[in-house]
């Protein structure tokens, strides 16, 4: 299950582009299913089963202007576990590659309707 959703960044590119890094608790949750939302000029990321408001940021009138013309906003998101992807203390390089072993992440980008109300 979810524990945190973070907005860090929100962007225009084709169309409204928002970077998400998204906290699980355990590595075998797979039960991240998003519902985008605008409400004024706040931009809602809430849970598509509980409906539980996850996160929720403040669009510029450029944004806003943006995802109202296109009725879609591509989610980039980044997810990590609690325990897994903290800080990794000491790094061992691969002694075959001569490069140093890097934390696993998982990411994943989607395009959603986003619904105003």
């Amino acid at each position: 299950m979810v524990d945190t959703v973070e907005i860090s960044r929100v962007n225009i590119r084709d169309n409204l582009s928002v970077d998400v890094s998204v906290w699980m608790n355990h590595p075998d949750d797979w039960d991240f299913r998003p519902t985008l939302s605008c409400s004024g000029n706040e931009f809602q990321i809430s849970d598509k089963i509980s409906g539980n408001q996850l996160a929720s940021v403040e669009l510029s009138d450029e944004e806003l202007e943006v995802v109202q013309r296109d009725r879609v906003a591509e989610l980039r998101v980044k997810f990590q576990v609690h325990g897994m992807h903290g800080q990794l203390a000491t790094i061992n390089p691969i002694i075959a590659d001569g490069k140093a072993k890097k934390l696993a992440t998982a990411n994943w980008k989607t395009t959603q309707s986003v619904d105003f109300s």
